[in-house]
């Protein structure tokens, strides 16, 4: 693991409930490849180390595009065989806790895929200076959202779908101001993939808050 970077951890265990179209949101086809193979590639590109977060249903399209090592598996039951949670806060506290050697981490939900790799890379240089920071286009809060090793114990007690927004809240935290939409461009529904697909510069007119739960 490269020691002197954040580690880009990569979202990509939620059920996607909000998409109401045929499959999950990850595999829906976005030009030439699918949606999370495109948020993948821009992490990839970034230089930084990555963590993939998923679930065992979305491993095998996962391990498609990135190694068994860069990825962590959450389990589908706990140690007393109840169903295990899925929500973002617990798949933060699990790919945070799961390198916890890194000096920070940028979170990226995997539903992204018009983020660019210099956004990543601009995000990461600013964690060097406060605990937090986020990418931000024409004055609008985006992803991702970066915290320093600090925050570890925090980040690593979040659970279910408690997100980090109270941490945002808590410490200072730095805009990076970027030339780039598709920090303001997810995937959640299918109304946003079919506007994607017809106008991919253009994020959605409610996207104006940061997504952290």
């Amino acid at each position: 693991m490269n020691q002197r970077r954040p580690v880009v951890v990569v979202l990509a265990a939620g059920r996607g409930q909000r998409f109401r179209g045929e499959g999950h949101k990850l595999e829906q086809v976005l030009g030439e490849d699918t949606v999370l193979a495109h948020t993948l590639r821009q992490a990839l590109g970034s230089g930084l180390s990555m963590l993939v977060v998923t679930s065992s249903a979305l491993a095998p399209m996962v391990r498609r595009h990135v190694a068994s090592r860069d990825m962590l598996v959450l389990p589908d039951q706990d140690r007393l065989g109840r169903p295990a949670p899925l929500g973002m806060g617990h798949s933060i506290a699990a790919g945070v806790a799961a390198t916890g050697d890194a000096p920070g981490w940028l979170i990226l939900p995997a539903d992204m895929p018009m983020l660019r790799s210099s956004t990543l890379q601009a995000v990461a240089q600013a964690l060097e200076n406060d605990p937090i920071a986020y990418a931000q286009y024409r004055g609008r809060r985006g992803h991702p959202v970066a915290f320093s090793a600090e925050l570890f114990s925090e980040l690593a007690a979040l659970q279910g779908d408690e997100g980090a927004r109270r941490l945002l809240a808590r410490y200072p935290a730095q805009a990076v101001e970027v030339d780039d939409p598709g920090v303001l461009i997810d995937v959640d529904t299918v109304e946003d993939l079919q506007r994607l697909r017809a106008d991919p510069s253009q994020p959605r007119p409610s996207d104006l808050g940061i997504r952290t739960n």
